[in-house]
């Protein structure tokens, strides 16, 4: 069974509140968990002391039996000095896909093209002036 610390939605539409749950990782988010061990409410400001409310000697006990945290909680038991959290690092994240490399490369062959259709179309009266 592979435990999960994560966050459980609660609240109503476009007012979130979650609970801070111990789960099977087979679980639905918001379904059968084991253990509540605190809550997060995401309205309230950066600074309120009620926005994270975590069970940190539980938290610790459940780590210990090899529960693993969600990135979110593991953010939240980092600041309590529980774990180790460490920004995540993906430099291809903003890579364009292969589809958009195409369509940019497709782009620019015909932004190239009619430039070079327009400088044909500006040297040929100055040609003509000059034959004549």
């Amino acid at each position: 069974m592979s435990l999960k610390i994560r966050l459980a939605r609660g609240g109503s539409k476009h007012r979130p509140y979650y609970n801070v749950v111990i789960a099977d990782s087979r679980f639905a988010r918001d379904g059968r968990f084991i253990e509540k061990i605190g809550s997060y409410n995401p309205l309230l400001g950066k600074t309120d002391e009620k926005r994270i409310q975590i069970d940190l000697e539980k938290a610790k006990a459940w780590l210990a039996k090899g529960a693993q945290p969600t990135d979110r909680v593991a953010r939240f038991l980092g600041n309590a000095g529980l774990v180790k959290w460490q920004h995540g690092n993906n430099p291809q994240a903003a890579e364009p896909g292969e589809k958009a490399k195409e369509r940019a490369k497709e782009r620019a062959d015909r932004e190239e093209a009619r430039r070079a259709a327009a400088e044909e179309a500006k040297n040929a009266p100055a040609e003509e002036a000059a034959a004549e």
